[in-house]
């Protein structure tokens, strides 16, 4: 029998209920009614021959165990090796690839297409194979696609770059049609809260709270509120408020914060009472502010990889800053420093004694933060620097907050010690 723990977990969970496209909304324990059903589901998710279960496959049943067997099996439905192992499945055509990849979006869904698309990546070594067009054509495409694009751009073939652009460019503005409209409207109302005036303009009044600040002026026989107090925000649509600086790590390991933080990015820096500047670094550091009406530009401006210099970037971004009580720097980051490190926590120090709002965020994707330098998150959190992971739908928030110098809301699951 085949071992279950090869298998693609998000196709299976080992769950017999599920593996095998059954109707998530039937009836909880439907299929004990039915011990052929049950013994099927349980053979798709074991995987291996007939003999194993007794229960022998057909029709879809056996084109979508022969797509799993070519990538977590030997070959024709064979016994699985250890994970880690090499399959000769799918072979090392890129024909055989392209008609596997059709083969797993017809029987499986898409969240279940983009796991076996990166196991494939990551077990066959197919890497090379996407430098070809009709391959990047047949792909699922999503965020970690884009990673492992980034990281062969310099190898890509022109005849290949085209294509890959157009992959890159759809998850962009899939991830953009996604967050673009909250953020804007989130850092929006930051922004004004931030610029509140006590003698406005009468057409810049924040009624609503010169109402509560005033409600003791009450006048019962006029109905009515004397405001001794205006308080209102000042017009941020017409200057620059607050500056931005999204500081990220390059490394391998941090490729889908490369890219939620390029769509980001680019959404800040459309507004116009934010100054966004975006740098990019490894042992050297690229600042890619010129690029930012353009995503994809910043994506293929960054080289995933290589070795990390921390105390460089921050160098650089510290010498960029003209107003720090009114600068955000966001370093996205696993920690791990290269470079010299009590010279990276000294930077943060003056940044911080300077005014600046610092954030480090382990990573800004939906995974989780990643290995990351414990020891250095501990140490920013004692200078008063957050540093914890966090989700793009979070990142407003964040934003929001350290735009209006309030508490970030770090999540309780947060992996690093980080200040309330």
């Amino acid at each position: 029998m085949s071992d279950p723990a090869a298998a693609p977990e998000t196709a299976a969970h080992g769950d017999p209920e599920t593996a095998t496209g059954a109707d998530p909304h039937a009836a909880p324990g439907a299929a004990d009614a039915d011990p052929d059903e049950r013994l099927r589901r349980w053979r798709m998710v074991l995987g291996g021959d007939a003999d194993g279960t007794g229960c022998g496959l057909s029709g879809t049943d056996a084109a979508m165990d022969s797509a799993l067997a070519a990538l977590y099996g030997g070959g024709g439905g064979g016994a699985r090796p250890a994970r880690g192992g090499r399959s000769a499945g799918l072979g090392a055509s890129a024909p055989s690839v392209a008609r596997w990849l059709g083969d797993i979006r017809t029987y499986f869904p898409s969240t279940v297409v983009q796991v076996m698309q990166r196991d494939a990546i990551d077990r066959l070594g197919l890497s090379a194979l996407l430098l070809e067009p009709e391959m990047l054509e047949a792909v699922e495409a999503d965020v970690h696609l884009v990673g492992t694009l980034l990281s062969l751009n310099k190898a890509m073939p022109e005849t290949t770059k085209e294509t890959a652009r157009a992959v890159v460019r759809k998850v962009v503005e899939d991830i953009e049609k996604r967050l673009a409209t909250r953020t804007r409207a989130t850092l929006t109302g930051a922004l004004d809260r931030s610029a509140r005036v006590s003698r406005p303009r009468h057409r810049d009044i924040d009624w609503g709270r010169t109402i509560r600040a005033n409600l003791r002026n009450y006048l019962p026989e006029y109905g009515t509120v004397v405001p001794e107090r205006l308080i209102g925000y000042g017009r941020a649509g017409q200057s620059v408020k607050k500056e931005v600086v999204l500081c990220i790590d390059q490394s391998g390991s941090m490729a889908a914060s490369v890219v939620y933080a390029s769509v980001f990015g680019a959404v800040l820096a459309s507004m116009r009472s934010l100054a966004t500047r975006l740098v990019v670094f490894d042992t050297a550091v690229v600042d890619l502010t010129d690029q930012l009406d353009d995503p994809v530009d910043v994506l293929f401006g960054t080289q995933l990889g290589g070795g990390t210099d921390i105390n460089r970037a921050l160098s650089y971004c510290q010498s960029r800053i003209t107003r720090p009580a009114d600068t955000v720097v966001v370093l996205i980051s696993d920690l791990y420093e290269g470079g010299i490190r009590d010279g990276m926590l000294k930077r943060v120090a003056e940044m911080k004694a300077s005014g600046v709002q610092f954030v480090a965020l382990l990573a800004l994707s939906d995974e989780g933060a990643p290995a990351y330098d414990r020891e250095h998150a501990a140490a920013l959190a004692q200078l008063g620097a957050p540093a914890f992971a966090c989700t793009p739908d979070l990142f407003p928030e964040v934003m929001a907050a350290a735009i209006e110098k309030r508490p970030i809301p770090v999540p309780d699951d947060t992996p690093a010690a980080a200040p309330r």
